[in-house]
């Protein structure tokens, strides 16, 4: 991806008109953070922001901070507002935070305007208005016309051609692409150019879901690992007994494919042998392992066998990229077979790419982030990523 990099602007800025000091800059980041009310329950989008937001006003810029929080679909949604975003920012660098409670208007130029080198502005929710997710052209022109210069750090929407993603690029002068959204290229295109054996490990509910990343895979990867409620489609396909487990029958066919293609490119794709299986989903339903899974129970965890099996695949790797739970890992005594693929991931000596917010849940809770080479803030953007798709956020700033 040939995109200008902070760094590369602030050398070439430096000691020219186009000096960051005075400027003022959009910084579109992901804060897109869990609420407790009025309260930030997880900063860790906000933390993630903070280098590239630091560098800028270091320089001397004034920031103003844009970020869409939730689904409002285009209506003002208070339970979704990011004041509480703006509140826990300020507790988190030394410098000015303030808040306006719109993205667009006279009132948000006047404060965008009044900003002195150094300070943030934080816009309210860009979903709040439905020109952000329309690409509207004139919602775009108006948010440029709140700054200078953009600088894109929200990698978790690079895939959506959004007004402050893709339409707000075409009326400034200055477009880069910001620290996080840099290290998320650098580090996914390991798995596209990777070391091999490759191994990947992908779990969730729905085939459907990662359809297209399971095709691109079966073709890409030396070993593909199913786990998650996805792998019962693929079972009941080969014939298997499921009992109760979730199955997309409707995708019955594309499982059989995605085999077969699996089978010609001589990629080994791994289903689960036995499994931790219960009589429902409550944290006190009795559970059993088995090899097969009789009716009136459902599949809740890879079992220890498969799980011993899919860690000895992560001893051989030289490359793993893990998406997705093994799992209902919400529930405490369904979550062993994705604490043991967690460690499984740590504890190797390839180079390892986690995304998805359980998986990355798993990470942290048993304290493995540090033993991951990259661990990826986007769930959609990097699975398109990885299968060779265009991420519309990352072309715009190309262009």
């Amino acid at each position: 991806m040939h995109v200008t990099s902070l760094d590369d602007w602030i050398s070439r800025a430096k000691d020219t008109p186009r000096s960051l000091r005075g400027r003022r800059v959009f910084l579109r980041a992901d804060l897109n953070v869990p609420l407790d009310g009025n309260r930030v329950r997880d900063d860790t989008r906000i933390r993630a922001s903070l280098g590239t937001l630091t560098r800028l006003l270091n320089e001397g810029a004034s920031v103003i901070l844009a970020s869409h929080l939730g689904r409002p679909k285009g209506q003002v949604n208070p339970s979704l507002s990011l004041a509480p975003v703006a509140v826990r920012l300020s507790e988190l660098i030394p410098n000015p935070v303030h808040f306006i409670a719109d993205c667009i208007g006279k009132e948000a130029q006047t404060a965008a305007a009044a900003l002195s080198p150094g300070e943030v502005l934080v816009l309210e929710n860009l979903r709040f208005h439905p020109g952000e997710t329309e690409n509207d052209p004139k919602f775009a022109e108006e948010l440029a016309q709140l700054a200078e210069a953009y600088v894109n750090d929200a990698f978790g929407t690079a895939h959506r051609a959004h007004a402050s993603t893709v339409g707000i690029v075409h009326h400034l002068p200055d477009a880069v692409a910001g620290d996080l959204l840099r290290a998320e290229l650098s580090h996914l295109g390991v798995v596209l150019e990777p070391q091999r054996p490759l191994l990947c490990l992908l779990g969730g509910a729905k085939v459907s879901d990662k359809m297209g990343v399971l095709r691109a895979l079966s073709e890409r990867a030396d070993v593909l690992a199913i786990g998650g409620a996805m792998a019962y489609t693929f079972l009941a396909a080969k014939g298997h007994s499921v009992g109760q487990s979730l199955v997309e029958t409707d995708r019955i066919d594309d499982s059989l494919s995605i085999m077969e293609a699996a089978k010609t490119n001589q990629c080994k794709l791994l289903l689960p042998t036995d499994h931790v299986i219960a009589r429902g989903l409550e944290e006190d339903s009795e559970t059993r392992i088995e090899s097969e899974i009789p009716e009136g129970w459902m599949g809740v965890d890879i079992g220890p066998m498969t799980a011993t099996a899919y860690a000895h695949e992560a001893k051989l790797a030289q490359t793993i990229m893990w998406n997705g739970p093994m799992g209902v890992f919400e529930i405490v005594s369904f979550a062993s077979g994705t604490r043991e693929v967690a460690q499984a991931v740590a504890g190797a000596s390839a180079t390892s790419v986690v995304g998805g917010g359980d998986s990355l849940a798993a990470i942290n809770q048993l304290e493995l982030g540090d033993q991951i080479n990259h661990l990826s803030t986007g769930g959609g953007a990097s699975l398109e990523f990885i299968q060779g798709l265009t991420l519309p956020g990352v072309a715009a700033l190309e262009k």
